[in-house]
């Protein structure tokens, strides 16, 4: 009679190699999708928030001097990294009972997730409409 061998030592590693790619191709794409969504949100609130702070001014060149402020300072406190920040504000209905429109794209690093062939930037972009107060006092 004769026996079968049954030792399965090693057999643990040999699952493990074979997993772990797969394992860690997973990780990495949740990585990349988190930070897409959160930098996308961020982009949106900083729009938003320009185009709030636009809002406030009477004067176009004011308006536009706070938007931009506004969006990089937004960014720059939800750590945001953008390469390039662009912040273009559309004042041409800038009245009371008026609109203000601000545009915010960043183009940011996905520098860490590269290893899924995603490119290496990746620009988000926001638009946002503030409505001018119709009571504000004093004309642009």
């Amino acid at each position: 009679m004769t026996r079968v061998r049954t030792d399965e030592r090693g057999s643990i590693a040999v699952e493990v190699a074979v997993i772990a790619p797969a394992l860690l191709f997973l990780m990495l794409l949740v990585v990349f999708a988190g930070k897409v969504a959160e930098a996308d949100g961020n982009v949106e609130r900083a729009a938003s928030d320009a185009a709030r702070a636009a809002s406030l001014r009477q004067h176009p060149a004011d308006a536009i001097t706070d938007a931009q402020r506004a969006a990089a300072a937004n960014l720059a406190a939800a750590g945001v990294p953008c390469v390039d920040l662009v912040t273009t504000v559309d004042t041409r209905h800038l009245a009371p009972g008026g609109t203000v429109s601000v545009t915010v794209s960043c183009e940011a690093s996905m520098a860490d997730v590269t290893l899924l062939g995603v490119p290496r930037r990746r620009t988000f972009t926001a638009t946002a409409v503030e409505v001018i107060d119709t009571y504000r006092s004093g004309t642009p």
